[in-house]
């Protein structure tokens, strides 16, 4: 009886096991499916990841999707803003009253429905990046209500009430917006956090870098700063504060001249200058009759106020001007590099500089000031490690160690690459094989979108990723400083418009 008691427990506690056993098979089953279909579904939105860009046609305006077809027929007398390329948010202005400078706008998605139609009005926070090139903030609307402003995302969520009496962009910095409310100005962030009270008669940019705070006005016209926890740095009893940061130090103006202050208002420098304009690390430059020179934060002389010009390289080198020409000197006032040149430029990111005797050609130095290539610098990419210079009539294209790279080894991911032979351009695949026959006097290499221009008789049209021909060879686009196509529609002369036409 025992033996048997013990065999059928000894029975049921295998089919426990086995149950166990199918149960667990069964989970991960279904966890790999889960997987797969989730890589499935990423896979498909990348695939199907649309981008789009404003259109203009028989002088009206409409939107185009990265294929080149129409999303919205072009019918608005004003350009489409599109504040983000991959998403279908598209601000249209209509009913214009030029006389009067009246107009209404709405939002449309890509299927022309209109949206957050509840607001009287919606616009893009214009901005603009380094080069004073215009940008719209890519995460939040203005919208109206009642003569009241307020923010929301582009999925429409209101994430600042209509409540304020003005809203815009912070010039300069990426994540931070002014709020005026009742003739104060406060800042938040693009969620529509609070990040500085509204309570100041402005507020400014401190530096690029919005985390290092910012430059606060009061009634008095004395300007402080403040952190972006909202906390009071300097006590708003300045002239002057230069949107310049760097370690804990400002640049601020007393009653008679700059100074250098720490956060606590200590004074670095022992005096008052004519004017300072930088800091970096531990050295100044300052300014004593029209001259620029460098002192340390002992208030030092590094380098003597002798220079109609002077600018920081790194720690140890300057970019200077005297008697009209640049050159380079080292921390010891030490010329490194003659002064012969009508322009120097430091290109930080790549720790390149660019000199030029005749302002057309450049000599490309390291950053020993070695030279390393002599041509013209048409495009700088940071984000893959990359230039492209014209040396004679032909691109090439170098990493910032000036190794020469193959334009397929840094774009590996396009379809088809640019050949020339025999004075002619066309098109191989990734192995070499010929796509493309030699046909065209000038071409480009594949954008992003897959679209390549070519040119023949000083026409252009355009081919795609597999080289058929979308856009006939016979446009003549000599006054466009961009040659660029999506499908049958080129870039507009004014490239800073970032608008479409046939």
């Amino acid at each position: 009886m025992s033996r048997g008691r013990r065999y059928s427990g000894e029975k049921k506690l295998n089919l426990k096991k086995v149950f166990a056993v199918i149960i667990t098979i069964i989970v991960i089953i279904m966890f790999v499916i889960g997987i797969k279909k989730l890589l499935s579904t990423d896979k498909k939105e990348k695939i199907s990841n649309e981008s789009y860009y404003a259109s203009f046609e028989d002088n009206k305006y409409g939107v185009i999707n990265s294929k080149g077809e129409n999303v919205i027929e072009p019918s608005y007398q004003e350009l489409i803003t599109i504040p983000n390329k991959n998403k279908d948010v598209f601000l249209c202005v209509y009913n214009v009253d030029y006389t009067n400078g009246k107009y209404k706008t709405k939002a449309l998605n890509s299927k022309n429905e209109e949206i957050y139609s509840q607001y009287e009005n919606i616009e893009v926070i214009e901005n603009y990046d380094t080069n004073n090139n215009i940008k719209y903030n890519s995460n939040v609307l203005k919208v109206q209500k009642d003569n009241k402003y307020g923010l929301i995302n582009l999925d429409g969520k209101e994430i600042l009430p209509c409540e304020y009496d003005e809203i815009s962009a912070l010039i300069g910095n990426e994540n931070s917006i002014k709020i005026i409310k009742d003739g104060k100005v406060g800042i938040v962030d693009n969620n529509g956090k609070k990040v500085v009270d509204a309570k100041y008669k402005d507020i400014k940019k401190l530096s690029d870098d919005y985390k290092n705070g910012y430059i606060v006005e009061n009634d008095n016209n004395l300007y402080g700063t403040v952190d972006c926890a909202n906390n009071s740095i300097l006590e708003s009893k300045y002239t002057e504060i230069k949107p310049v940061y760097e370690n804990g130090m400002y640049i601020v103006k007393g009653t008679n001249g700059y100074n250098v202050v720490d956060k606590a208002g200590n004074i670095i420098t022992k005096k008052e200058y004519e004017n300072i304009t930088d800091i970096k690390n531990s050295q100044i430059i300052v300014v004593e009759n029209k001259k620029y020179g460098v002192i340390n934060t002992n208030g030092e002389q590094i380098i003597p106020c002798n220079y109609d010009e002077l600018k920081f390289i790194n720690n140890e080198n300057y970019i200077v001007k005297q008697n009209n020409k640049y050159g380079i000197i080292d921390i010891n006032n030490k010329n490194i590099l003659e002064n012969k040149y009508n322009t120097i430029n430091y290109i930080k990111n790549a720790d390149l500089i660019e000199v030029s005797e005749d302002g057309i050609n450049s000599d490309i130095l390291n950053n020993k000031l070695e030279k390393k290539l002599t041509g013209i610098i048409s495009e700088i990419n940071i984000e893959k490690g990359y230039f492209k210079i014209r040396i004679g009539n032909e691109y090439k294209y170098y990493n910032f160690k000036f190794e020469e790279k193959l334009y397929k080894d840094i774009n590996s991911n396009n379809t088809l690459f640019l050949d020339k032979k025999d004075g002619k351009y066309g098109f191989v695949d990734i192995s070499g094989n010929v796509v493309v026959d030699y046909i065209y006097d000038d071409a480009t290499e594949q954008n992003n979108l897959g679209f390549s221009a070519v040119s023949k008789d000083g026409k252009w049209g355009s081919i795609d990723k597999n080289g058929k021909v979308v856009a006939t060879v016979e446009n003549d686009l000599s006054e466009n400083s961009t040659i660029d196509f999506i499908g049958k529609w080129h870039l507009m002369k004014d490239s800073n418009l970032n608008c479409y036409t046939k």
